[in-house]
């Protein structure tokens, strides 16, 4: 394992969409990371059952989704992109199902590239199926072994990139978003959920490693997002979603510790602290994923991008055309206008364009800010253990938070500043030694079987 004791960038000016320290280079000569910004079209199937019967049609649909970005991708002249394929829980539970969907998606974009030349990359994300009461145990039973299973045939079919939105301590972190339990969401991230990638993340390197592809990234999409989301809908406060998304990065970096190489999947927008600590290329998402959840961080979410994202589109017709079309479409003009700024050297007016667009209006926002990230993953490092740097990450964007407020950088109203205020409080009140916060916090957990955690 690599340890993280010091940051990768050093100079604000250095952190910027498009450019990574260690870009990922891909056989066919696409360069994430090294210059040029790429769409990542990510889309899933209109409202329908999967089952064996219903294959030959999920099949159907994703040839014609792929065929349409295709041609589109031609008729634009766009220099590459990548395509993510997130299997549905059925095509997990079934890999053999997964595994041929992902090998449909590789031969037409491999027949398209060998034909008109433009290049193309296919990210598989198997959905982590390891919830529910049939759940055996984290690492072992039938749920583990279809998603190792599914991985492996995928990378063999000629997938590139490797990714998943891994869940362990969900079953905690969803408790604590519903009642704002900062303490059980530190918990969920730092003790469960790095243990998780832990034993998770040597396997996905190991068959990445066999098959010539490379290991990507995996995300916090279910605990992250899914405060970000309540937050949007005015459910829980949006310094708690806040303070989340930082607590975040501390987990999603353990991919890396264990040999994930980039690029960071699009829907975990702590990627932004990933690449500031790591060196690896991020995918985001931002404006373009409307289609999929509405966000107050459309714009700044571009600032470091490599691959720019719309988290994921159904295919349903449009008045344009097909949804992924469209949505491809809106991504190959957003990418175009970052490199045709990089070409002009206005990469970094358009980084800061697009993070004081968004940052003073949601502090959801503002925890992304180049500079806030830097400063935040600076110190984050220092700490020694996942629970330090937990704790240390949520205090330091709750003082980033009150900060910004005090300096006229971040507009908080009453409601928000009482939870700044309490939630500081919580921070404050935790224990120094893990395992003495572990012991206080397990028996509060209803939902946690800890046999399932060897714990």
């Amino acid at each position: 394992m690599k340890l993280f004791k010091a940051t990768a960038y050093e100079n604000l000016a250095d952190f910027v969409y498009g450019k990574a320290l260690y870009p990922v280079t891909l056989k066919n000569g696409m360069s994430i990371g090294g210059g040029t910004m790429y769409p990542e079209i990510n889309f899933t199937l209109p409202e329908m059952l999967i089952t064996k019967e219903a294959m030959p049609e999920v099949l159907r649909n994703y040839t014609e989704i792929v065929t349409g970005i295709c041609e589109r991708a031609r008729e634009l002249a766009v220099p590459g992109f990548v395509a993510e394929i997130e299997t549905l829980p059925p095509m997990t539970e079934n890999p053999a199902w997964g595994i041929e969907v992902c090998k449909t998606v590789v031969d037409i974009i491999k027949e398209n590239e060998a034909k008109y030349g433009i290049k193309g990359a296919v990210r598989i994300t198997p959905n982590d199926i390891r919830e529910g009461k049939e759940l055996e145990h984290m690492w072992r039973g039938r749920h583990w072994e279809a998603m190792l299973k599914t991985f492996e045939g995928c990378a063999k079919t000629g997938a590139d990139f490797m990714s998943i939105e891994s869940v362990g301590g969900k079953e905690v972190h969803d408790e604590a978003v519903m009642y704002c339990d900062i303490a059980k969401s530190i918990f969920a991230l730092s003790v469960l959920g790095c243990t998780d990638m832990n034993k998770l993340w040597p396997e996905i390197v190991k068959i990445a490693d066999k098959n010539g592809i490379i290991a990507a990234g995996d995300t916090a999409c279910g605990f992250a997002n899914t405060a970000m989301v309540m937050a949007e809908k005015n459910y829980i406060p949006k310094v708690f979603a806040s303070t989340v998304r930082v607590i975040s990065a501390v987990r999603s970096v353990v991919a890396v510790e264990n040999g994930a190489k980039g690029p960071h999947k699009d829907c975990g927008y702590e990627g932004v602290y990933v690449k500031a600590i790591t060196g690896t290329p991020i995918s985001m998402e931002g404006k373009t994923a409307a289609c999929a959840h509405l966000s107050p961080v459309g714009n700044i979410a571009a600032c470091m991008a490599d691959l720019w994202s719309n988290e994921s589109v159904q295919n349903i017709r449009l008045l344009g055309g097909m949804a992924p079309t469209v949505s491809f479409e809106q991504l190959t003009y957003d990418c175009r206008l970052m490199n045709e700024a990089t070409k002009k050297g206005q990469s970094l007016l358009m980084r800061d364009l697009y993070a004081d667009s968004d940052s003073r209006l949601n502090p959801q926002a503002y925890v992304l800010r180049p500079n806030v990230v830097l400063e935040i993953s600076k110190e984050i490092v220092k700490e020694d253990g996942y629970y330090p740097r937990a704790k240390k990450a949520a205090a330091l964007a709750l003082a980033h938070m009150e900060k910004g407020y005090k300096n006229g950088d971040l507009e908080l109203d009453d409601r928000e500043l009482t939870w700044l205020e309490n939630l500081n409080e919580a921070i404050d009140a935790l224990p120094a030694d893990t395992e003495a916060f572990t012991a206080q916090i397990m028996g509060e957990c209803e939902k946690l079987d800890p046999k399932k955690y060897d714990m």
